[in-house]
């Protein structure tokens, strides 16, 4: 076979001529005209061509998954991934439990039992007394005057005080006078869905538009939040809690006190849940989730 070979390639660019026969010289032998270097050529181009070939169908298939040390590379590379979102899940889980102890905190204020008892024993001393009576729509442990609770929560004083021989009361929460006007002026693209959701009612406005308290109260919550972006929430008199979202700028800070149809915040486009300017207005009473128009006064 070397032989044949170097027989064969001795003259590479010479025309040669291959004859074919069978041992027993019974059939007709064959012969084949060729030249060697195009010979060669030809094989190593096929070589080449399928080797490009394999190649593709390895990088482009799922047969690279075959390669010995690939499958592996992947799957570690979706485990980091894997571990990221689960830890990046994590700090979110974390943060929302601690807006909403946060949250609780502002509406609840930081009272334990026994600084309840010893509230409403200063309440009834107050009542006996008759020289202060605590305010309708406060917290009992804040309108017994206990200062430090009051400090926690950031909220103004809410007891009721002589002054020039008259009673003042200087930080009365009244009802909110229902019906009232919307939060802010423009026109409903989203009614109270709660089957779907929606606690509220979206209103379209332009943005930087006013947006007003529907009634007096004290501000619990403001800053910013995932979906609602730029949020307030206002803390009414009996048991109604008032939550405007998706805001651009916010005017008022936790522990103010607003007044009915006070301006709280500018309208914007705050948020991911948000398709345009709008204001997302919430109103709860007693936990309770309140379809917000039929406390607006029909126009």
């Amino acid at each position: 076979m070397r032989e044949f070979l170097s027989e064969f390639v001795r003259g590479s660019d010479a025309a040669c001529t291959v004859i074919v026969m069978d041992e027993g010289y019974m059939e007709e032998p064959r012969r084949y005209h060729l030249r060697p270097f195009r010979v060669l050529v030809g094989a190593l181009g096929t070589l080449g061509a399928t080797a490009l070939l394999a190649a593709a169908v390895l990088a482009f298939t799922p047969l690279r998954t075959l390669l010995p040390g690939y499958g592996t590379a992947r799957m570690e590379q979706n485990a980091r991934q894997s571990a990221r979102r689960a830890a990046a899940l994590e700090d979110s889980v974390r943060e929302q439990r601690r807006y909403l102890r946060h949250l609780q905190s502002l509406m609840t204020g930081p009272v334990d039992s026994a600084f309840v008892a010893e509230a409403q024993d200063a309440a009834a001393s107050l009542e006996g007394a008759g020289d202060e009576t605590p305010l309708p729509g406060v917290p009992p442990a804040y309108a017994s005057g206990a200062g430090a609770a009051r400090e926690a929560a950031g909220l103004p004083e809410t007891t009721a005080s002589k002054g020039s021989g008259d009673l003042v009361r200087t930080a009365r929460l009244d009802p909110v006078p229902f019906p009232v006007t919307p939060p802010a002026e423009g026109f409903v693209t989203r009614g109270f869905e709660p089957e779907e959701g929606h606690y509220a009612v979206d209103i379209a406005t332009e943005a930087g538009t006013s947006v007003r308290a529907v009634g007096d109260g004290y501000v619990v919550m403001a800053g910013r939040t995932e979906e609602g972006g730029h949020a307030i929430a206002v803390q009414h008199a009996g048991g109604y809690l008032s939550f405007y979202k998706h805001n651009r700028r916010l005017l008022k800070e936790v522990g103010e006190r607003v007044e009915a149809r006070q301006v709280i915040a500018e309208s914007g486009n705050s948020g991911e849940m948000t398709t345009g300017p709008h204001v997302h207005m919430e109103l709860w009473r007693d936990g309770l989730a309140q379809d917000p128009t039929a406390y607006f006064i029909e126009e």
